[in-house]
C-alpha cells in the first residue's frame, strides 16, 4: 500500500514514524520546504516530535499536495479540523477518484459543522465505502517515545480497514479494527470536549474524586448522543455497540486524564481563569475541543441528547459564563 500523508504536526510525524518503522515508503505532504530541508539532512521533524529520527530513505516529502494525492493509494489526512477547508480546496473534484481516505481528524470541520467524510461526499464525492477513520486511544508523544499504544480502525469494510491496520501494526502499537465509522467520529470529537471540561475542573481546583464523576457522566452522556444518532438513521445494529471499548470509554479515559493532552491543558487554563484567546496564544497548539464544543452543540439541536456537561462547557468557551458559575450548575446535574 502506498500512503500519501497530509499535515506535519505531531499526530501527522507519528503516523509517519509508525508507517516507517513498518518499513512503508510514504508520500508526505509538508507545507514548509524549510522543515522539508531539516527533516531531509536531520532527520527529525525540527517543530514537532523532534525525538522521533526517521529513515529518510523512505520519505517522499513534498510541499505539492497535488502530487502527493497523486502519487498516494491511500490518502491519510492528519491537519487540524480547523484547517481543511484551506488545505484541500486547492485539489481538483475528482482528486480523490480511486484513492481510499484515511482520516487522523479528531474534530468537526468548524465552517461547515461537518465530520470529514461528510466534507469530502459534498466537495469530493469520497463515498463512505472509501473511507477510513483511524482514532486513539493514542497520544503522539507516547508514540515517540515508542510506549505500548492503541489505534483503532474504523470502515465499513472491516477487511480493508484490517489491510490497513496490518501496515501500523509495530512492537509498540496494537490495532483494533470496527466497522462503526460515524459514532467513532463523534465520540472522538466529545472527548476533546470532555477532555477541556477535565481541564477546567483541574484548574478550578476539584479533586479527583469530582473529576473521576465527572468523567463518568461523560461517558454516558456520549452514549446517549451516539444512541441518539443512530435511531435517527435507523440504525438499529450500532445502538448495541460496546461504548466500553478503546477508541470510545479509552479514548475518553487518556484524553481526560493525561498530561499530554492539549485539550486538557487548554481546559485548565480557563480554569485558572485565562480568557481564551490567551489561553490559545500560550498553548500555542490546536485544541479540538474548543472549536468542537460549540459545533456539539449545534449539532445536538438536531438531535436533542440530554447533554449538560457538554451545554456548560460551550456556555464558558462561547457565551463568556465563568467557569466557576458553569460547573456549580454542572455539580448538581452529575449522577
Amino acid at each position: 500500500m502506498q500512503f500519501g500523508i497530509i499535515g506535519s504536526g505531531s499526530w501527522a510525524t507519528a503516523l509517519a514514524k509508525i508507517l516507517t518503522d513498518n518499513h512503508q515508503q510514504i508520500k508526505w505532504w509538508v507545507r514548509n520546504s524549510d522543515t522539508i530541508q531539516h527533516i531531509g539532512s536531520r532527520k527529525h521533524n525540527p517543530h514537532y516530535l523532534s525525538t522521533a529520527f526517521f529513515n529518510t530513505s523512505l520519505l517522499d516529502m513534498s510541499s505539492s499536495l497535488e502530487y502527493i494525492v497523486e502519487n498516494s493509494e491511500i490518502v491519510l489526512i492528519a491537519s487540524p479540523s480547523a484547517f481543511i477547508h484551506n488545505t484541500l480546496n486547492v485539489l481538483n473534484k475528482d482528486a480523490f477518484a480511486g484513492k481510499k481516505i484515511l482520516s487522523a481528524v479528531k474534530g468537526i470541520l468548524p465552517d461547515s459543522n461537518l465530520l470529514l467524510n461528510e466534507y469530502l461526499f459534498n466537495d469530493f464525492n469520497v463515498n463512505l465505502e472509501n473511507y477510513f477513520a483511524i482514532l486513539g486511544p493514542c497520544h503522539a508523544e507516547e508514540v515517540a517515545a515508542e510506549k505500548l499504544s492503541y489505534l483503532t480502525f474504523c470502515g465499513v469494510d472491516e477487511a480493508y480497514a484490517q489491510r490497513i491496520a496490518d501496515c501500523f501494526k509495530t512492537p509498540y502499537i496494537n490495532t483494533i479494527v470496527n466497522h462503526d465509522v460515524i459514532g467513532a467520529q463523534y465520540a472522538a470529537v466529545l472527548k476533546n470536549v470532555y477532555a477541556l471540561g477535565a481541564g477546567i475542573v483541574h484548574g478550578l481546583e476539584y479533586g479527583d474524586n469530582f473529576l473521576s464523576v465527572y468523567i463518568a457522566n461523560c461517558a454516558n452522556e456520549m452514549t446517549g448522543f451516539l444512541r441518539k444518532v443512530y435511531h435517527a438513521n435507523n440504525d438499529e445494529e450500532k445502538e448495541h455497540i460496546n461504548y466500553s471499548a478503546s477508541a470510545y470509554l479509552g479514548d475518553l479515559l487518556v484524553t481526560c486524564y493525561s498530561l499530554y493532552s492539549r485539550n486538557r491543558m487548554f481546559g485548565n487554563m480557563i480554569g485558572k481563569g485565562y480568557s481564551v484567546k490567551a489561553a490559545q496564544l500560550e498553548l500555542n497548539m490546536v485544541a479540538e475541543g474548543y472549536n468542537a464544543s460549540k459545533c456539539m452543540f449545534k449539532a445536538n439541536e438536531t438531535v436533542g441528547a440530554h447533554m449538560p456537561v457538554l451545554n456548560n462547557i460551550y456556555n464558558i468557551l462561547w457565551q463568556h459564563i465563568p467557569a466557576a458559575e458553569a460547573f456549580d450548575k454542572v455539580e448538581q446535574l452529575l449522577v
